[in-house]
């Protein structure tokens, strides 16, 4: 699969040419990784950091708190590699560092080795410097200590001529089960299903920056379906991961909403169709993402309006239960809630709010029987989505913040 490179350097987005001759500046990197994160996890590369030449942390850690992102350059001790991680990074790159004693000291499942490679010798220092060792060497060397590898080739690194398959299966082969992320020379969505097919995922930062290579089509590029009609089956569910309904894509649908950012489809009979075009339900693509056979996409989608399902329910299987589907409700009642009634009583007194959710909280603590804990947990549950309802957070939004939180590797006592 694809994953999108932005690389910062004087607090702007840029792509160097063999890492050294500034080729595009394309500025602020929070619209980028806007769009960019409809693949998935984004590379996220200081380079100034990564020279010694000053920092871009300012501008990475809002784009950690948004997005998945893989964060490298100039992670040189553990206490930077900890605080990325704290700070939610899916995943941290070393370079020069990936060196036993400190990946020891790290969770191994959030850890990329980071090699440069030219012509098949691990180069340093900005790549300017030989080490005279060989790339399959030293991977043999770092397989059991990290999660997987991201290898840049180069001589191709920003020249758009294509990568070296040959070299990248080898690659892939003296990995495994290291999962092997190929940067330089990646062109075309070609390119990516045959990486994709071998094991590998393709960095891909130029391709996309010039329009080169469509980040739709890289998207669904691994794609496959033993279809007649060629169409992939695609699940589409809400941020909460409530699956809506079932549809069919194709490569041009896809593109389409990649472009659009909105749920496009396509219909089996009428052609490429927008959700929500006419009834006003129309959904705001956040992400695509590949099953594991890669017959199958995932649209996750911020759905507006009643519902997805022609029959104005939330889903296509009826209405939505649970916790969403209250949320959802002391949402529209923060807007309607009747005169007098109880829940416009919570929204419009604060002190009433804080006093209940107070009370059911010492109530729950208090709380003997098991039916007497699942009462009590369900009033402080209404009453806290109730507070969310009035700031106008979605339980989304906490949900996010709790995946976060999972990602801290420094405990409290």
């Amino acid at each position: 699969m694809i994953v999108p490179s932005i690389d910062l350097q004087g607090g702007q987005t840029v792509q160097l040419v063999g890492g050294d001759a500034k080729a595009i500046d394309a500025g602020d990197p929070m619209p980028i990784a806007e769009r960019f994160a409809i693949a998935g996890e984004i590379a996220v590369i200081d380079l100034d950091a990564a020279m010694s030449t000053g920092s871009n942390a300012h501008l990475i850690d809002p784009l950690v708190q948004r997005f998945p992102c893989r964060v490298g350059g100039g992670i040189r001790s553990l206490a930077t590699a900890t605080s990325w991680l704290d700070r939610g990074a899916a995943k941290i790159i070393l370079g020069t560092m990936a060196k036993p004693d400190l990946l020891a000291k790290l969770p191994k499942n959030r850890v990329i080795a980071a090699l440069d490679a030219r012509d098949g010798e691990v180069v340093i220092e900005g790549w300017k410097t030989g080490t005279g060792a060989a790339l399959l060497d030293r991977i043999d060397e770092l397989r059991d200590l990290v999660d997987g590898f991201l290898v840049t080739f180069v001589e191709r690194e920003g020249r758009m001529g294509g990568t070296d398959m040959a070299l990248a299966k080898a690659v892939v082969a003296a990995a495994s089960p290291a999962r092997v992320t190929i940067a330089g020379g990646v062109t075309t969505a070609e390119e990516i299903r045959e990486l994709d097919a071998i094991g590998a995922d393709a960095q891909v930062g130029m391709a996309l920056y010039t329009g080169r290579l469509d980040l739709g089509d890289a998207i669904a590029a691994p794609l496959v379906t033993d279809r007649p009609d060629g169409l992939y089956p695609t699940v589409v569910t809400d941020e909460r991961g409530l699956a809506l309904g079932l549809v069919y894509s194709s490569k041009e649908s896809i593109r389409e909403a990649v472009k659009r950012k909105v749920g496009v489809y396509q219909s089996r009979t009428r052609g490429l169709w927008v959700k929500g075009e006419t009834s006003g339900a129309v959904q705001e693509l956040l992400r695509i993402d590949l099953d594991c056979d890669r017959d199958s996409p995932r649209f996750v989608v911020r759905q507006a309006g009643k519902g997805f399902c022609h029959l104005d329910t939330r889903t296509c299987w009826g209405e939505e239960e649970g916790l969403g589907s209250l949320m959802r409700t002391l949402a529209a009642r923060r807007e309607h809630a009747p005169a007098g009634s109880y829940t416009a009583r919570l929204f419009d007194d604060p002190a009433l709010l804080a006093a209940k959710t107070t009370e059911e909280a010492a109530e729950l603590i208090a709380a003997g029987t098991r039916d007497e804990v699942v009462w009590e947990a369900a009033d402080v549950i209404f009453f806290t989505l109730t507070r969310l309802a009035k700031e106008g957070i979605d339980l989304a939004e906490v949900e996010r913040h709790l995946d976060r939180r999972a990602l801290k590797v420094t405990r409290r006592d």
